[in-house]
């Protein structure tokens, strides 16, 4: 295996690889989402920050190995491209001492068939231009920003609130009277901030 071989394969093994640590990683983001609900569910809004902040940090190094692992695949085909090219050069020089002995004997018959071979070995191959990607930029963050942190609980809290109107909707209504349903009056509802929304959902949730 020559070395351009070489590397095209370790390169194709590395791009294979960094996709399954981001599928990996992505399984495990899912699985922090998992342990936020739970921990709001029994009250530890602290513990569910922390998950929550694992989960966007996962999230994140998903994403920047599947980032990778695309560039690495962008590379291994140019690879792949000049690896071809080097063998068509190798089946060009054939067609060339051909080519020179056909016009040597100025047999027209010759020339037109070497002719037909060279249209065959450039149409085979299609050179496409470019130039190299600049290297992948940051590392995975270690810490997840505080606002990111917020909208995650608010998104999961959101979910788990839905859940619960779904399992009490799938409940029988107690029957109410004409007279009890006249006078119920609607609860006006007050704007809120999130630790205070949040705080309602944990304890809908533990009800």
């Amino acid at each position: 295996m020559s070395g351009l071989e070489n590397s095209l394969f370790q390169l194709k093994f590395a791009a294979k690889s960094l996709k399954k640590q981001s599928q990996k990683a992505v399984k495990e983001e899912k699985s922090e989402k998992a342990k936020i609900k739970k921990a709001m569910a029994q009250g530890n809004t602290e513990i569910a920050r922390i998950y929550a902040t694992n989960a966007i940090r996962k999230q994140q190094e998903a994403l920047n190995l599947l980032r990778l692992s695309s560039r690495i695949d962008a590379v291994s085909s140019r690879i792949q491209t000049a690896v071809t090219m080097r063998n068509m050069s190798r089946n060009m020089s054939g067609v060339v001492r051909e080519m020179d002995r056909a016009t040597r004997s100025m047999n027209l018959e010759m020339i037109s068939r070497v002719m037909d071979r060279f249209e065959t070995q450039f149409d085979d191959i299609n050179v496409q231009a470019g130039v190299m990607e600049k290297s992948m930029g940051t590392a995975t963050a270690v810490d997840a920003p505080q606002e990111d942190v917020d909208l995650l609980l608010q998104s999961v809290a959101d979910e788990a609130g839905l859940e619960l109107n779904q399992s009490l909707n799938s409940e029988p209504l107690p029957q109410q009277s004409a007279t009890e349903i006249q006078a119920q009056e609607p609860v006006p509802v007050k704007a809120q901030d999130l630790d205070d929304l949040l705080q309602e959902r944990l304890k809908a949730l533990r009800s």
